[in-house]
């Protein structure tokens, strides 16, 4: 999967595949980097002029000097993950769905000339994106990578940290995610993302809506299902933290309109108490049978 940062929510209800969702995501995503380069911001269903109740005020400015506004203008995240995840110096870390690149400078920053920041996406204009923002700043323990979160082009036990940011909702396959996550992390490594989770299940009528789907939605795990996917795939000490919740005064930001003309007003607003930001954090056991 790319960079789902809330910031391509609009689209059909006919039932949505991965494929679909994959084509949809790389076709936002990439309409979000040209408008990041225009130095344009974009709201949770396109090219708005402002951010929404999701992506808004994630950052201070005292994380972001030094960092190209273009970076902080791609960014759609739901959370900072620089407030989850302790990185020290001399750590690898890998970030899943990196989009225009800030979650990868700052964690290139934390970690120092001695550690390293890869970052992963599969869309196109967003890695050059991420480039430009790169040479710009002048950082220069980065690397980002073209691949899908399905499959990490990384060895095995070479990343010491991952984080994400309102990504792995969207992937049609988390527990692949979540296994490839593992292999390449190292024995005692962490797993440290920001997602959108639910706190109670949705309706079919939801999880099929293809623009709920690429909103952070109709995808996202319910809290309970995430910790245990974490366990499967071999984590332990999963745990998921609310951070933000949401209201019918923020339908407007989050919610396409057609969503709101199809479901109705009454019913959006009964979803929007469904979702919330949340930080997510596992380990990969020091020593295991099944580890890398």
């Amino acid at each position: 999967m790319t960079k789902n940062k809330c910031g391509c929510c609009c689209g059909g209800s006919s039932t949505p595949n991965g494929n679909d969702i994959r084509e949809f995501v790389k076709e936002k995503y990439g309409q979000v980097a040209v408008n990041a380069a225009e130095r344009k911001e974009t709201s949770c269903c396109g090219s708005g002029t402002s951010k929404d109740a999701i992506t808004r005020d994630l950052y201070s400015e005292a994380e972001t000097q030094g960092i190209p506004v273009e970076a902080l203008l791609a960014s759609m995240g739901c959370a900072n993950p620089m407030a989850l995840a302790d990185l020290n110096p001399g750590e690898v870390v890998l970030d899943l769905g990196s989009g225009g690149g800030i979650d990868v400078l700052l964690s290139a920053k934390r970690v120092g000339p001695t550690g390293k920041a890869y970052g992963l996406d599969m869309t196109d204009e967003m890695l050059a994106l991420a480039e430009k923002n790169k040479a710009e700043s002048g950082i220069t323990n980065v690397e980002f990578l073209k691949g899908e979160i399905e499959n990490i082009p990384l060895p095995d036990a070479s990343v010491d940290v991952i984080i994400s940011n309102c990504v792995i909702n969207l992937s049609t396959d988390k527990d692949q995610v979540l296994r490839e996550a593992f292999r390449v992390l190292k024995p005692g490594g962490r797993f440290a993302v920001a997602d959108i989770v639910l706190t109670k299940q949705v309706s079919d009528a939801v999880k099929e809506h293809v623009g709920l789907w690429t909103g952070c939605i109709a995808g996202a795990l319910e809290m309970n299902d995430y910790k245990t996917k974490l366990l499967q795939a071999g984590f332990s000490d999963a745990e998921v933290e609310i951070v933000k919740t949401y209201s019918e005064d923020d339908i407007d930001g989050l919610v396409p309109k057609e969503v709101v003309f199809q479901f109705g007003k009454e019913r959006v607003s009964e979803l929007m108490d469904t979702f919330v930001s949340a930080f997510v954090r596992a380990t990969k056991p020091k020593s295991c049978c099944c580890c890398g």
